[in-house]
């Protein structure tokens, strides 16, 4: 005897609603009997009823308010694909748990801003909030923290979290081209969001990683305490630097809790060309679990997209058909502890940029600087002078960033430098 339909409503048909609705029409049979149970439709909600989107949606019941949809008697998960930190996104959210609904969303930004009270409001509707196409896109890394490695405890997660970033990266070094040209070429083929310094500014990665961390270390989600640099002061003549030595830049989050608190950094950092993270390409993700008992867990896939990430929003809805029940992030919400933020104390080596005056003794200054921190230099090379200014790179022996910041601060008041210090972390992986 076949079981009652789980019934979805969907609010937001962009990329991913339409690639969910494609999904569960084409997949309808295989879904039923995999679940034991058929998954169907019974309302749909988007900003635009008249909009173009390739597929039928006449046999979808549309509602106007999404608010009002996810309150329906006949809707048993509530799909939030809209989007947006606050707005209709939590709100319909709030509603739909208020209702007795649980939720799937593909909603980082909201995640990592207000998980915390969500997870709390799901947990005392006696609700679930599934979230696995936040991150990642189609790679299972929330299935594998709250699953797979449960046992485990985990040391370290890091990765590369937005295909964006790296596409920009990658597609500098393959074609030799600038930032700013790359940029306007990702803009153009619609990589962007509609705030580009979600992407480049590494805020929709430190999202990412913050909800991570939360399942990792079974701590409450804080995203504040996420370190976030973006790519934007990254030349091509870092990218040719850094190949010159054996490494590529990539846009790199880091997280894992020490005796001084919980490290979260979403930073671009050089690591080697050979390693997995090096051999990473255009637009794809890749998120490196460190468990106590399992080792090195490497998760590798598509970060974006319609159908990677229509395939993770399917993983959620499946598992509340099968009947699965994992709290949000991975434990009650009751036992998540508030983590102290601390800075990343492990010494590594530093790739270090300047721009120096044309003036007698500009070089020497910036060495005294950095040794009177305790910083010692490994490598030095002028690499041009034009208009009076001189390109220096510097790669450090390894030293703690405390003392790299003291050095940098000691060489930005001796007045030689002419714009920005580019400093970037090398990471041995």
């Amino acid at each position: 005897m076949t079981a009652a339909p789980l019934r979805l409503a969907i609010a937001g048909l962009g990329t991913v609603g339409v690639g969910v609705i494609k999904m569960l029409t084409r997949n309808a049979n295989l879904i039923e009997r995999r679940t034991g149970r058929p998954v169907v439709i019974s309302a749909i909600s988007a900003r635009s009823r008249s909009k173009d989107r390739g597929i039928t949606l006449k046999s979808f019941d549309w509602e106007d308010d999404p608010v009002a949809m996810a309150k329906r008697d006949d809707v048993d998960v509530f799909v939030e694909l809209m989007g947006g930190t606050d707005g209709p996104a939590k709100a319909a959210t709030e509603a739909a748990l208020n209702a007795g609904k649980d939720v799937v969303t593909a909603n980082k930004a909201m995640l990592a801003v207000h998980g915390n009270e969500l997870a709390k409001l799901a947990e005392d509707a006696d609700k679930l909030i599934r979230f696995e196409a936040a991150v990642a896109g189609g790679i299972p890394v929330v299935k594998a923290l709250t699953e797979g490695l449960a046992g485990n405890e985990i040391t370290r997660v890091l990765g590369v979290m937005n295909g964006t970033c790296n596409y920009i990266l990658t597609r500098m070094e393959t074609a030799g081209l600038p930032y700013e040209e790359v940029f306007a070429e990702a803009d153009a083929l619609g990589y962007l969001e509609a705030d580009p310094n979600l992407d480049v500014g590494g805020i929709d990665a430190g999202h990412k990683l913050a909800l991570l961390s939360s399942i990792a270390y079974g701590t409450k989600v804080d995203f504040d305490g996420v370190v976030l640099e973006g790519i934007g002061a990254i030349t091509i003549e870092d990218i040719n630097a850094a190949a010159r030595m054996g490494y590529r830049i990539k846009l790199l989050g880091v997280s894992q809790m020490t005796g001084r608190g919980l490290e979260q950094r979403m930073t671009p950092c050089l690591v080697p060309a050979n390693s997995p993270l090096g051999q990473l390409e255009g637009g794809t993700n890749m998120v490196i679990l460190e468990g106590e008992d399992s080792g090195t867990i490497v998760l590798r896939g598509a970060g974006a997209g319609e159908g990677p990430t229509a395939s993770a929003v399917m993983s959620d809805i499946l598992d509340i058909a099968r009947g699965t029940r994992i709290s949000t992030f991975g434990q009650p919400v009751g036992n998540l502890v508030a983590s102290k933020p601390a800075k990343a104390d492990t010494p590594a080596a530093f790739y270090l940029r300047f721009h120096l005056q044309d003036k007698p003794g500009a070089l020497a200054k910036v060495a005294a600087g950095l040794g009177e921190a305790g910083v010692s230099i490994a490598q030095m090379r002028q690499v041009e002078e034009t208009q009076g200014v001189a390109q220096v790179i510097i790669v450090t022996h390894k030293t703690s960033r405390d003392s790299l910041d003291r050095a940098l601060d000691a060489v930005s008041g001796s007045k030689v430098l002419d714009g920005a210090t580019v400093a970037l972390r090398i990471e041995d992986i």
